[in-house]
């Protein structure tokens, strides 16, 4: 919008008596005029910031359509074998916890967009589907535990999974070695989707909550670099490093960036949090069971600085909080790690500024 700045020139006339009057009257009026013309009589364009109409419920960024699209979680194989992932730059939000002893797996939840790929699809545990089912997310997995296959044979979520549609809606890779090539395409998910008579429209919204801009969360300790460890392995250690330009935080895996396989796009997030949450393992080969209702301590981590906050499962799911409210978080995406109660979060997680 453009406003225009209208200047009036006002011609002071004093009659004097005496010529030398006249004279210095003169003089003021030119200096008058001299001082009123640097004024700036050109048009100028203010800037005028649009707010767009639409909120993304999982990221906060804002869009001018509606983002309608019910939530996809697809279990994504976190194994050194399987890096780099595809799909994985998109996704809103990133879980990522223990699937056998401290070998992790990513639930990864796609509502704002869906990628052309995704993969490579890993199986299903009973504590993914708890968290699908909360986010009332169509869930997407290859495989299953005993506990989980039972879980899904019931019809608790609406699902498609790689047992049944291998080869069909999953298809597998010729550049890697099965159980790290399954993959799965957003044109597939949606078609799954159809074949079991999912709803394909959002119908629970989350109780996240947002700033405008990343400039509301500069209160806290200064931590720029943040690393997580799952046990002793260089492949499970993971590091964040927050750029102060983006106002984005990237993310590497032993040693490697976090890198979409397909597009290249680096992995770019807003807020990493990490919830720590009682783990108990349940059979030999080291699967694990996770409280998910138990709430308990969390780290914030978002504009560079570094929160101690609190979680808990509010209607299903999982939600960052802050003196009884639901934690503000800085529009973006988003990675949350599930970090064990023993040995805690202040020996798996550490920062620096």
């Amino acid at each position: 919008m453009k406003k225009y700045l209208v200047a009036v020139f006002a011609v002071l006339l004093i009659s004097g008596c005496s010529k030398d009057k006249e004279e210095s009257t003169e003089i003021a009026k030119d200096d008058e005029e001299k001082e009123i013309e640097v004024v700036d009589m050109t048009d100028g364009e203010e800037e005028v910031e649009v707010i767009l109409p639409y909120q993304a419920p999982f990221t906060g960024v804002r869009g001018e359509e509606e983002f309608t699209n019910r939530p996809v979680l697809v279990t994504i194989n976190n194994h050194p074998h399987a890096r780099p992932q595809s799909g994985i730059a998109q996704a809103d939000i990133v879980y990522e916890m223990v699937a056998e002893a401290n070998v992790t797996r990513l639930l990864a939840l796609y509502q704002s967009e869906l990628p052309e790929r995704i993969g490579p699809v890993r199986s299903a545990r009973d504590y993914f589907i708890e968290i699908a089912n909360g986010l009332d997310a169509f869930y997407v997995a290859h495989g299953y535990s005993p506990e989980a296959r039972q879980i899904l044979a019931s019809g608790v979520v609406d699902h498609i999974n790689g047992m049944q549609y291998d080869g069909t809606l999953f298809n597998r890779s010729k550049d890697r070695k099965a159980p790290h090539n399954s993959y799965t395409t957003g044109e597939h998910v949606l078609q799954g989707m159809e074949k079991v008579g999912a709803s394909i429209e959002i119908e629970k919204m989350p109780p996240f909550s947002y700033y405008e801009s990343a400039e509301g969360a500069k209160m806290g300790a200064i931590a720029s670099v943040i690393d997580v460890r799952f046990g002793v392995s260089e492949d499970f250690h993971h590091v964040y490093t927050y750029d102060t330009l983006t106002q984005q935080y990237s993310r590497s895996s032993g040693g490697h960036l976090t890198t979409d396989k397909d597009t290249l796009e680096q992995v770019s997030l807003s807020n990493l949090l990490f919830f720590e949450v009682p783990h108990q393992t349940i059979d030999d080969q080291g699967r694990q069971q996770l409280n998910l209702t138990s709430g308990g301590r969390a780290y914030l981590f978002q504009a560079g600085i570094m929160k101690e906050i609190e979680w808990q499962q509010i209607d299903g799911i999982l939600v960052p909080m802050e003196n009884g409210l639901p934690a503000m978080l800085v529009p973006g995406k988003s990675w949350v790690h599930l970090v064990k109660t023993k040995p805690g979060m202040e020996q798996m997680v550490t920062f620096s500024p």
